[in-house]
């Protein structure tokens, strides 16, 4: 089994950043690159504030803090993961950039160093296919705020070999995780059960049948989900939530997985959630607000 020491992540996003967290708390030495410079420049302050919280809770203490920062490097090009035992990527869900990312990664790793992509919905198998070790290519989805939720889906492509599905499931089991296994189809298994839910939620305030509050608090009340289906979606991004469906509907071929409308005119407006401050809700003021 490929022993594992050694961790780059490519995106400094919220994923990203969790990711980097969660493999640094556990003893792995991290590096980390973004496009953004100012985002790539700000990461361990950023994973510090939240640290400090943990403080302030009794959670972690000022030594474990500083241990775990003292793990984490930033890289501002893909060469800085010479050394790297495994890269996950955490762009931006989009197959494109994605792959671009892959074309222009491989060349800088070991021979062999894992690659795995914590896509939420892309074919894991295509994906591998713009690297030169489809064997060593895996999907690691990690469920997002990833320091607080306990789920890893482990997805291989067709290609992927034992030895490197053994090692990730392994080091999720080492960042005191837990791993379903999950078969290379559209969304996998977490999304391909909640973005459609959600989906639908999207269609019933579409279609007049209740508002925004009302759908939110029947499904919090009515089916104990902690969070309704509309702040859900703002939380993980309406964005990323349209991407997930196009990639259901043009994987299935199925009217079921169709967008909604609504959910499209929110994306071209620009109202993507929290990150935009404005989706479902208006997040400018103390409180949100419903949009609709």
């Amino acid at each position: 089994m490929t022993n594992i020491g050694t961790v780059g992540v490519i995106g400094a996003g919220q994923m990203g950043r969790g990711i980097v967290q969660v493999c640094a708390d556990a003893g792995y030495q991290v590096i980390v690159s973004d496009v953004n410079e100012d985002v790539l420049n700000t990461v361990t302050a950023t994973i510090s504030k939240g640290l400090d919280r943990m403080i302030a809770k009794g959670k972690m203490d000022e030594a474990g803090r500083d241990s775990l920062l003292g793990r984490i490097s930033t890289t501002a090009d893909y060469a800085g993961f010479s050394d790297a035992d495994i890269v996950i990527e955490a762009a931006v869900e989009n197959e494109g950039i994605k792959t671009a990312i892959f074309k222009s990664l491989y060349p800088h790793l070991k021979s062999d160093a894992i690659i795995a992509t914590n896509t939420s919905s892309i074919s894991v198998t295509r994906l591998g296919a713009a690297t030169d070790r489809q064997d060593k290519f895996v999907g690691m989805h990690f469920m997002n705020p990833v320091p607080v939720m306990q789920l890893v889906e482990l997805i291989r492509g067709i290609a992927t070999s034992d030895e490197t599905f053994d090692a990730v499931a392994a080091m999720v089991k080492q960042l005191n995780k837990t791993a379903t296994f999950a078969q290379d189809f559209p969304a996998f298994i977490v999304n391909r059960i909640l973005v459609p839910m959600i989906n639908e939620a999207i269609y019933t305030l579409y279609e007049g049948v209740g508002g925004v509050e009302a759908i939110d608090t029947s499904l919090k009340l009515g089916a104990n989900h902690p969070m309704g289906p509309l702040e859900l979606a703002d939380f993980i991004g309406l964005d990323t939530c349209l991407a997930i469906m196009q990639v259901l509907y043009e994987g299935f071929a199925d009217s079921k997985y169709r967008p909604c409308p609504l959910l499209v005119k929110y994306v071209e407006a620009g109202w993507l959630g929290r990150k935009t401050g404005r989706g479902f809700y208006d997040y400018s003021g103390d409180a949100p607000i419903p949009t609709r």
